[in-house]
């Protein structure tokens, strides 16, 4: 078991985690509420090609739901999806398609549930919604950018632990 993070492994969870947190702030008015669609959750899916991003994301999910989400409990519950999908994708990382799967569900249940007793909304509506806009994340964005940059090979270097 490896015991510590390399200098280029910090530096890549930093970079994802900012790039998750730019994605979803700079794009507030879709990223958050009970109908969004967040572009950043294209990025779930890099623990397939590096254990880096599973800090990376959790680290920039909290920090977007600091800044645009719904108080405390998006952020305690955010951060509890964000870890138990990524650490899931990392763990089906031979089957990109499956790990996919991990970001939806999670979100679709613990956000879901969260934005419908915060916002006062029917739960299996804020459940669906948060779910379709996980798919078109997961599946529409994620997909295509996890394929990409598999082809460019620009994690090669940081994909200890595969």
């Amino acid at each position: 078991m490896k015991k510590s993070f390399t200098v280029r492994e910090i530096t890549t969870a930093a970079m994802i985690g900012t790039v998750y947190a730019v994605l979803s702030i700079a794009l507030q008015p879709i990223s958050f509420g009970a109908h969004q669609f967040r572009v950043s959750e294209a990025l779930t899916l890099l623990p397939v090609l590096t254990p880096a991003a599973v800090p990376g994301l959790v680290v920039g999910c909290v920090i977007s739901n600091m800044i645009g989400g719904a108080g405390i409990l998006d952020v305690v519950f955010g951060f509890l999806a964000t870890l138990l999908a990524a650490l899931a994708t990392r763990a089906l990382r031979g089957k990109p398609v499956l790990a996919a799967l991990p970001p939806v569900i999670f979100n679709t249940v613990i956000v879901g549930t969260v934005l419908s007793c915060v916002g006062s909304l029917p739960l299996l509506w804020t459940m669906l919604d948060v779910g379709i806009g996980e798919l078109g994340g997961c599946f529409i964005l994620g997909l295509p950018l996890l394929w990409a940059l598999k082809r460019a090979k620009l994690f090669e270097k940081t994909a200890s632990g595969q």
